[in-house]
């Protein structure tokens, strides 16, 4: 079987993973920036949407408990064609949705492309500390995944959306305003060059170590799991493990993915209400959402869908997140996971 992708060129490299082609076996679900479909053009050449309109919500059945309903986006003058799919308990499966809008009113967001473990510096600390997925291993298949799949599908979006934005944790620190463009500041090449330089200075003289793991623990007859994970928790990102002042560094964005000048880098700190007044300023109404990682920052974070999605009409891709995977070797069912229960109130695509 094969799945729709970005048509601006080849299509990419598959990367392995399940994810959301479980539910859309046989069907073109994805996204592609071909001719605009005859709707479409129709709506084009007619008089604007009014504000308020009746959606006929006429369920199809295709086959395997999938269906298909009408556009709920039929934008004029659409360039970017959005096939999207979300479930439903109540209609008894996957509906499947096409959507045709204009790329110029599209944003594409990468939710913290955190740079770790990658050659710019940012290193997990040792022999205890934790940061992304937790793992020197576990990050570079993280970063692989952003190569061949993030990576491809957003310089194919960049040439057609009205930006790329990228959310990063924090606060703007001084070195990131001469490495990436902000809402506020877009830096000159020569300072870029200086920036990075500077950045990667930073990173490279911090001391990445941290205390080893606890050798001794006080626990009682009558609670000892309680007392056991009370001093040996799940995860301590904390300065005991990742050393003092760890998530003070300037976060760089991942090294597999290509920032280009013109893409935007918004940070965590400035608030959801900064980013959504700076897209709108833009004219975004669609926001085409990649993200690290499904089950976190992709959901409750500044430029997650939990807050976008009150304010735009936001596509989540698939098979271009994953999701934090403790205690597995792969992300795939994690992600498939965390996927089909964002789908219960969000619409799906994928790229691959």
């Amino acid at each position: 079987m094969t799945f729709q992708s970005i048509r601006y060129g080849k299509k990419m490299a598959a990367f392995g993973l399940l994810l959301v082609a479980t539910f859309c076996m046989g069907r073109h679900v994805g996204i592609s920036a071909d001719k605009p479909s005859d709707a479409a053009s129709t709506a084009a050449r007619g008089s604007s949407p009014s504000p308020k309109r009746t959606y006929h919500n006429q369920i199809t059945p295709i086959e395997n408990r999938r269906f298909e309903a009408p556009p709920l986006i039929e934008q004029a003058g659409a360039d970017l064609s959005v096939r999207a799919w979300r479930f439903s308990y109540n209609a008894r499966g996957i509906i499947e949705v096409p959507n045709c809008i204009r790329a110029d009113r599209t944003a594409a967001i990468m939710v913290h492309p955190w740079g770790i473990d990658d050659g710019q510096g940012w290193r997990t600390p040792e022999p205890a500390g934790v940061a992304d997925f937790c793992t020197v291993e576990k990050n570079h298949l993280a970063g692989r995944h952003t190569a061949k799949i993030v990576n491809p599908l957003l310089k194919r979006l960049r040439k057609h959306v009205n930006l790329v934005l990228y959310s990063l944790r924090g606060s703007e620190h001084p070195a990131h305003k001469h490495v990436y463009h902000s809402a506020r500041y877009r830096p000159t090449a020569q300072e870029r060059a200086r920036g990075i330089k500077k950045l990667r200075r930073i990173l490279s003289e911090f001391e990445y170590r941290g205390e080893p793991l606890p050798a001794e623990l006080t626990i009682s007859d009558e609670h000892p799991f309680r007392d056991y994970f009370q001093q040996f928790p799940e995860i301590d990102a904390g300065p005991k493990y990742n050393n003092n002042e760890f998530w003070d560094l300037p976060i760089p964005a991942c090294s597999d993915v290509d920032v280009h000048p013109d893409d935007v880098v918004y940070y965590d700190a400035d608030g959801y209400a900064g980013l959504r007044d700076f897209l709108k300023e833009q004219g975004v109404e669609h926001v085409i959402l990649t993200d690290y990682a499904t089950d976190m920052c992709f959901y409750s974070t500044t430029a997650g869908y939990q807050n976008l999605s009150r304010d735009f009409n936001v596509f989540l891709v698939g098979d271009a997140t994953l999701a934090t995977f403790p205690a597995n070797n792969t992300p795939r069912y994690a992600t498939n996971a965390h996927i089909s229960y964002a789908s219960l109130n969000q619409f799906v695509t994928q790229c691959s």
